[in-house]
């Protein structure tokens, strides 16, 4: 389930855009978003992020994406 996550978690952020942990557990039901980049960083995948803030809620998360 792992790769296949990943391998979700890849082409999202080449072809859609940036992901977020909501984002990424609603589409593909990844609950550890942060560990997934993390594997994904270790295998070489020049993947960045962001901190984001939640204009309505003032929560700060983190935000990933492929640099342009």
């Amino acid at each position: 389930m792992k790769e296949a996550q990943s391998t979700r978690i890849i082409n999202h952020l080449y072809h859609k855009g940036p992901l977020t942990p909501m984002k990424a557990l609603k589409l593909f039901g990844c609950f550890r978003l942060g560990a997934r980049i993390w594997d994904l960083k270790r295998e070489g995948w020049g993947i960045k992020s962001r901190t984001v803030v939640d204009k309505k809620t003032k929560k700060h998360f983190s935000e990933y994406y492929f640099p342009r």
